[in-house]
């Protein structure tokens, strides 16, 4: 009964993490388009895949340089925290990278 329970919760709030993004994503662009600052496809069409592929690219080299912890003599867990930190580490990097290169390009 309780991992039905908590597999309905964590549905239920994956639901609603999904609805709230969303309905700020459309109020947002509806306020832009009545102040005139929203132009569909003007910058975002340029760049429509320059933030998933430097996302992807940093967990590729995050995944790269975790396992050379999987070569040293560590602890489990410490091992664990070590590769799930250098992936979220490399990921995070990737999306600045793409951050960065979108503002500089506008």
């Amino acid at each position: 009964m309780y991992e039905v329970l908590t597999m309905l919760a964590l549905f239920a709030a994956v639901v609603i993490v999904i609805y709230i993004l969303a309905r700020y994503t459309y109020l947002t662009k509806k306020i832009m388009a009545e102040n005139g600052a929203y132009a569909p496809g003007a910058t975002f069409e340029r760049f429509r895949y320059l933030e998933i592929g430097c996302i992807i690219f940093g967990l590729g080299v995050g995944l790269g340089l975790s396992s050379v912890f999987t070569l040293m003599d560590l602890g489990e867990d410490t091992m664990d925290l070590l590769i799930y930190g250098t992936i979220l580490i490399f990921g995070g990097l990737g999306l600045a990278a793409a951050h960065f290169i979108r503002d500089r390009s506008s």
